[in-house]
């Protein structure tokens, strides 16, 4: 598991054998979903949330914190999933403190 970002509880990662869409897994607690990312013509058009198995899927007020923070982080995110999954390269978490 490659954790990427830190913030207010949630826990943002990458697992080490993943297919595209570029998506990210989002834990708190113990509710966790994954979310891809939707981009064309290099921006972000969506955020689209998928349950994963076997996890409790987070409360609508959770997955709405998500989805900001994607949409605010996503070109890390996809910097991020580059360099894990294309150049194979480690990826440090950033813990964000600020709200957004």
């Amino acid at each position: 598991m490659g954790k990427i970002f830190e913030y207010f509880g949630f826990i943002f990662y990458f697992f080490s054998n993943e297919h595209e869409p570029i998506h990210v897994h989002v834990k708190k607690g113990g509710e966790e979903c994954i979310f891809d990312l939707i981009i064309e013509n290099g921006q972000l058009i969506g955020v689209e949330r998928r349950e994963k198995t076997g996890a409790d899927p987070m409360n609508s007020k959770d997955e709405s914190v998500a989805v900001d923070f994607i949409r605010v982080y996503w070109k890390e995110i996809v910097e991020k999933w580059v360099s894990f999954f294309v150049y194979r390269q480690e990826v440090s978490n950033t813990k964000i403190n600020k709200k957004i």
